[in-house]
């Protein structure tokens, strides 16, 4: 099942998450997170509100695609993250890596 779909508006991609991002899932959307990286995206939004599961796998993911975009002057902001997910970023620390924006639009709004 392909756990997400993609938007580009105003220079700002959107990658909407679904369903789990664990060890089945994680490969195909680091390809794609990379994919997009490498076509040149520099500002990601991380679409969660729909994601109901996150995997270490699918966590180093995230901090991967956050590395890769870094040194390209690159940033990438999640969304919208339900609550168990939010605390597993907040346990992780991924709150003080990453920005974490309540909507799409205040996600945008830091990337501009």
């Amino acid at each position: 099942m392909d756990i997400f779909q993609s938007t580009s508006e105003s220079g700002i991609l959107t990658l909407t998450l679904s369903g789990k991002l664990d060890a089945e899932t994680t490969p195909h959307f680091a390809e794609v997170l990379d994919g997009s990286i490498e076509r040149g995206e520099r500002r990601i939004i991380l679409d969660m509100s729909a994601l109901d599961y996150v995997s270490s796998v699918g966590l180093r993911a995230l901090i991967l695609g956050a590395k890769r975009l870094a040194p390209l002057d690159g940033r990438m902001v999640l969304c919208g993250p339900q609550d168990r997910i939010m605390k597993l970023l907040e346990i992780s620390g991924f709150t003080s890596i990453f920005t974490i924006a309540a909507t799409r639009d205040e996600a945008a709004e830091t990337l501009r």
